[in-house]
């Protein structure tokens, strides 16, 4: 079988991560444990995520002029994405600010830099979505943009995931090109005010609603509703969880999986990526994708 092709549209941030006891309260500083610069952004995580599960992945997006953009455009080629399309602008990279706690949650602010630069389409992009069995998108980048790539995509037959994260509103004509809208609870909150999945077909064919460790829901509108357990593990970080599961649940669909077999494998592979500190570094491979996921479905059970 031919590898999958998709094609991410997104963000690239340098991530500054602090470990620390517990969470900040506004107004309070905490003292703090390790510290580390890991290459970030939804966008590049989830590219990364769907290289490391197999798939021959393309990011689209923009970096800085600055140190932190010449990081980032090594480390994520060093992950097998094709980075060949990526945006030099000049200026500051994007960059998250992340404290982790002992029970892995986290708190994340984003300052955008160079991807609130990634506007428009060139004509080489609309080619690599063209090419792509599945464009992935996120919100971390203006959302005229994801629409302009979304639309390329609906027209040339390319399928559409959307993590529409983090939450915003958006506006029809992104949500008429979506295939498979991918939201935790409080981003389908912000769509349709309710935090389950059904209301959400009223805008799009297909959800999936993440439920953390408790796994994923997912409907559609013939009539499917499958609420998918999660993958019990000793969670570390939880920091790029929802972006291991959307890459492995793009790089499942485009393979042909049946949809909610393929919810399940990302499920896996979230639940792997929440084992270890990081973001991108955490991102798990397919191999490990697969043991955590025939593990978790019992023995004489084939992934």
């Amino acid at each position: 079988m031919d590898r999958a092709r998709v094609v991410v549209v997104g963000s690239a941030n340098m991530d500054l991560v602090a470990r620390s006891g517990v969470l900040p309260q506004p107004g309070e500083t905490v003292l703090g444990g390790e510290f580390a610069m890991i290459p970030g952004g939804k966008g590049a995580n989830q590219a990364i995520a769907a290289a490391r599960a197999g798939a021959a992945t393309r990011l689209l997006g923009a970096i800085g002029s600055d140190a932190f953009g010449v990081t980032l455009k090594a480390r994520i080629d060093a992950a097998g994405v094709d980075t060949a399309l990526v945006r030099v602008v000049y200026g500051a990279s994007g960059v998250a600010l992340i404290t982790v706690d002992d029970a892995g949650e986290n708190t994340i602010v984003v300052a955008p830099g160079a991807n609130a630069a990634f506007t428009d389409l060139t004509e080489p992009e609309r080619a690599a979505i063209a090419d792509a069995d599945v464009l992935v998108a996120q919100l971390e980048i203006p959302v005229e943009t994801v629409t302009a790539a979304a639309r390329a995509a609906r027209a040339a037959g390319t399928r559409v995931v959307l993590n529409a994260a983090p939450a915003r509103s958006l506006p029809a004509d992104l949500l008429d090109a979506v295939d498979l809208l991918v939201v935790n609870e409080t981003e389908a909150d912000a769509i349709t005010g309710e935090r389950r999945p059904e209301p959400l077909l009223a805008v799009v064919p297909r959800a999936v609603v993440t439920l953390g460790p408790a796994g994923a829901w997912y409907v559609d509108r013939d009539g499917a509703s499958a609420q998918v357990p999660g993958v019990r593990v000793d969670t570390v970080d939880s920091t790029a969880a929802g972006d291991a599961f959307t890459g492995a649940l793009a790089v499942a669909w485009a393979e042909g999986r049946e949809i909610v077999d393929a919810v399940g494998w990302a499920c896996a592979a979230g639940a792997a990526c929440a084992r270890t500190l990081g973001a991108s570094t955490a991102l798990p491979r397919r191999a490990e994708i697969d043991e955590l996921w025939s593990v978790s479905r019992g023995p004489g059970r084939a992934s």
